[in-house]
């Protein structure tokens, strides 16, 4: 469960992170590399929840 907690805390602080990107500059490259290992994260997330 602690890794879990872990995943979900990573899952939040690159969401929060993402979000300040495109806030400041929507047009900002780093945003699809920042999507898509947030992409990455939530799968993993997905794979350990038993409800899935």
């Amino acid at each position: 469960m602690q890794q879990k907690n872990g995943l979900e805390e990573q899952i939040e602080v690159l969401r929060l992170k993402m979000y300040r990107m495109y806030e400041e500059n929507p047009q900002d490259e780093r945003l699809l590399e920042v999507s898509q290992e947030l992409d990455q994260l939530l799968n993993q997330y997905a794979k350990q929840d038993p409800t899935n």
